[in-house]
């Protein structure tokens, strides 16, 4: 089976292909986009031990995808797959700007100032 060394912070973790190259790909977007985000992943250890790892992605994350290949079974990654392309939909596609509610408008205090013509000077 065709998996990845993925290393990060001079730790190699086994992980399937599609998810090496995700979480690779969504460090790249984060960079370019100044964001962070943070990516749990199912991995083999280098003793060989499943395990979970948490990794924080930004723009100083070194990352590193090497092929292998191993009879080990890939681990189980659909949730992490399924996190990391909604994140790079989202940075594809941001939601675009609302504007926001003001409960107390600061100007409303001067409104009263702009609605007499009578305040404004001869020949303006």
């Amino acid at each position: 089976m065709r998996m990845m060394h993925l290393t990060y912070a001079e730790k190699s973790l086994l992980v399937g292909d599609e998810v090496a190259a995700l979480v690779i790909e969504y460090a790249a977007a984060l960079a370019r986009t100044g964001g962070a985000d943070t990516v749990k992943i199912v991995a083999y250890g280098a003793d060989s031990d499943k395990v979970t790892a948490l990794l924080l992605l930004d723009s100083g994350t070194p990352l590193m995808g090497e092929s292998t290949h191993t009879d080990m079974p890939e681990p189980d990654n659909a949730e992490a797959i399924a996190y990391v392309r909604e994140g790079l939909a989202r940075l594809a596609s941001p939601p675009a700007a609302q504007p926001v509610a003001l409960e107390h408008n600061p100007m409303s205090a001067y409104e009263h100032e702009f609605d007499n013509d009578s305040a404004l000077p001869p020949n303006a």
